[in-house]
């Protein structure tokens, strides 16, 4: 039975907590805030009993003696958790980001490494059936090997709270999920960055609602996002709407449920080729999916056999660079080099 503590009971918990509800081998044993009203809280919300509740994640940890520190406390307390986390022997998995800084996610990593714990990360998005099935797809070469991705994330949440005051909002916020996902689906590490991010009129964001990043990735692929996060009408999914183009032909999802592709046959009308439909296949037995839940699961699996889970945080941290790479181009009108 693997035990676990979880730091942080604000809203992001619930998602967190209706997962591991449904894992049978593993036991909740602490929650940790240091708003001891909103620990107790998920306690009667989720009917959890013989659960420790503390505002110190130390004293939690040293009184339940748990394997594993789920961190879900805010991006800023993220060092402190898992520092102390693996100070008392545990384990982490991580909200995303890994950290608010370059220089705090090198001494995380630096820190699992010492401790020789495992760290990972909810990069939830490549847990996704459509993501999974895309990357499946592009590894077969049907298409030859892809030359560029083309991603657009429209949307106009009102949030409220912290997002509207903080600086780079889509890019430190949302974007790394797009990020991710696309080195991902290529496998192929970013090189480079040019960025630029504005605030249009309309936008109640205090800085950095609508950015437009163009990537070098590994292999000569072009990674061109385009997103806003104030962009009101004709609103894009969530996971973006993405156009990858290959050698022979050209992939389309629109992040929700339509996904198809085409490719170049020999046949020419006029100027152009004939395209044909190609077949993607269905998800693979194989292939992980189930959001939090099927980070979860490949976490606690990775525990068992000791090995690096797909969203470990060595890996994770090319994402977080994305992010990073772009913020200092925006800032810096220029074209900078990603340094993991």
């Amino acid at each position: 039975m693997q035990t676990a503590v979880l730091a942080g009971c604000g809203a992001m918990s619930t998602v967190w907590l209706e997962a591991i509800q449904k894992l049978p081998e593993l036991k909740l044993v602490g929650l940790v805030d240091v708003d001891i009203a909103r620990a107790k809280d998920c306690t009667e919300r989720f009917h959890l009993h013989d659960v420790a509740i503390g505002a110190s994640l130390k004293e939690v940890l040293i009184s339940k003696k748990p394997n594993i520190v789920f961190d879900v406390a805010i991006p800023q307390a993220r060092r402190d958790v898992v520092m102390t986390a693996f100070e008392q022997g545990c384990d982490v998995l991580t909200e995303k980001p890994l950290a608010t800084s370059m220089e705090d996610a090198r001494a995380i990593l630096g820190a699992a490494k010492a401790h020789n714990r495992i760290h990972a990360v909810v990069q939830n998005r490549r847990y996704l059936a459509n993501i999974r099935r895309i990357r499946r797809f592009l590894d077969s070469a049907e298409l030859g090997k892809p030359t560029s991705i083309h991603c657009d994330f429209y949307l106009a949440p009102h949030f409220g709270g912290f997002r509207e005051t903080m600086d780079h909002v889509l890019l430190v916020d949302m974007a790394i999920h797009t990020f991710d996902a696309a080195r991902y689906l290529v496998n192929a590490a970013p090189q480079s960055v040019f960025c630029a991010e504005w605030d249009p009129p309309n936008s109640w964001y205090k800085n950095g609602s609508s950015a437009v990043a163009l990537f070098d990735l590994e292999g000569g692929i072009v990674f061109n996002y385009r997103g806003s996060w104030c962009a009101d009408g004709a609103r894009t999914s969530w996971e973006s709407n993405w156009r990858i183009v290959c050698e022979r032909g050209t992939l389309i999802w629109d992040g929700f449920d339509d996904l198809w592709a085409e490719r170049a046959t020999s046949t020419r009308e006029g100027i152009f080729d004939v395209p044909e439909r190609v077949t993607i296949p269905a998800l693979h037995a194989e292939d992980k999916i189930g959001g939090h839940l099927g980070v979860i699961t490949d976490f606690l699996e990775a525990l068992r056999t000791r090995s690096q889970p797909e969203t470990t945080g060595s890996d994770n941290i090319k994402s977080l660079a994305m992010v990073f790479g772009a913020i200092e181009s925006a800032t810096s009108g220029e074209r900078v080099k990603i340094r993991i």
